[in-house]
């Protein structure tokens, strides 16, 4: 698997890609030290998909992409990817609720297992967990922190 850092301004993401498709998105405080460690870092930027991402990943922050355009492959259980394909359909700007992710996806009591396989969601941002809230309104949990969660979700507000 190759790697790259991408210097978002909440903090390094480390993207990871295999067989021609991004398979990994996560904040680099949150990932364990011996996993990226069997990796292969793309220090020269060599790598054409890791660069697309990194690229795509500025238009976003520069508020200017909305929706990412890359191959990707997602490595879960069959529950976790229909969750994972729920989070891709909520629209930029916008939160849903976990009962409602659960309700949309036809698992209409599974709000909890809903939220423990947004938890597990592979590819941040590319993927937008970080559009799901609780019932009440509230953030909810988020993988790399409320703090980069509300940022998220102010910086879509303000770009929709």
């Amino acid at each position: 698997m190759r790697v790259c850092r991408y210097p978002s301004p909440l903090g390094n993401l480390l993207i990871a890609e295999e067989g021609d498709a991004v398979v990994y998105c996560q904040w680099e405080d949150s990932v364990d030290e011996r996993i990226i460690a069997t990796w292969e870092e793309d220090k020269e930027q060599q790598n054409a998909l890791l660069t697309m991402a990194c690229c795509q990943l500025t238009e976003y922050f520069a508020g200017k992409r909305k929706v990412f355009d890359l191959p990707i492959r997602l490595n879960g259980t069959p529950f976790q990817q229909i969750v994972w394909k729920g989070l891709q359909q909520i629209p930029y700007g916008e939160t849903l609720s976990y009962a409602d992710l659960a309700h949309q996806i036809g698992r209409h009591k599974a709000a909890r297992a809903v939220g423990n396989a947004n938890h597990h969601n592979p590819l941040m941002i590319i993927i937008p967990c970080h559009r799901v809230v609780a019932s009440n309104g509230k953030m909810g949990g988020y993988a790399g922190g409320i703090a980069r969660k509300a940022w998220l979700l102010e910086k879509e507000k303000g770009n929709e």
